[in-house]
């Protein structure tokens, strides 16, 4: 029989763990540039970011966040932090990507208490038994749908590479455009150039 403290001192646990997940949002699609410090940045002008959890993929020999569960201050910026992230692009460098957020739910969190009153009941599936069959044929079909999950991965990563290396090039270049056009300015060249092109600056 079950000690009534412990099952008292279990709803309370699982009554702050829901109080926890009404105040997290999931966020997926995501880059494998994306750190704990770009999502903060992102979210910081509706929500304040108290922990990023990023959800690792053991089935792919890859370390990429692909997801992450980010606890904020209350449900409210929950609320507001997920209408800024499905309103508007999500910024990695300067550069939009596009990502899904949407609320938490219990089950995505490895380290969630029992919920109250839930039973667990385990069994092992043996040949002859009624599911044996049919369990054979999922697994055949787990291990066909890894092998284009991989494939898949192998692709998305390959074309991630590509993009970035792209904005890379593309920020380095608005730099240096911007970097020039300081020089000239504070040098004194401005004139000089109005004066080549014939332009008339407005302070002349």
């Amino acid at each position: 029989m079950a000690d009534p403290s412990d099952e008292q001192a279990n709803k309370e646990d699982y009554a702050d763990f829901e109080a926890r997940v009404k105040r997290t949002i999931y966020i997926d699609q995501l880059s494998p540039q994306v750190t704990s410090q770009v999502i903060k940045a992102a979210l910081e002008q509706c929500a304040n970011v108290v922990n990023t959890e990023f959800i690792v993929n053991y089935t792919i020999p890859y370390d990429i966040p692909a997801a992450a569960l980010v606890e904020l201050d209350n449900e409210s910026q929950a609320k507001a932090a997920v209408n800024l992230m499905n309103d508007f692009p999500f910024i990695i460098g300067g550069m939009p990507r596009p990502v899904r957020a949407v609320y938490a739910k219990p089950e995505m969190f490895r380290d969630r208490p029992r919920k109250p009153g839930l039973k667990f009941e385990i069994s092992w599936v043996k040949q002859g038994d009624p599911e044996h069959d049919g369990m054979v044929k999922l697994k055949g079909l787990a291990k066909r749908q890894e092998a284009e999950n991989m494939a898949l991965i192998k692709t998305q990563l390959e074309a991630e590479n590509v993009l970035a290396a792209q904005q890379q090039e593309t920020l380095d270049a608005n730099y240096k455009k911007f970097d020039i056009l300081e020089n000239i300015m504070q040098n004194g060249n401005i004139k000089n150039l109005a004066q080549h092109y014939k332009v008339k600056l407005a302070d002349d």
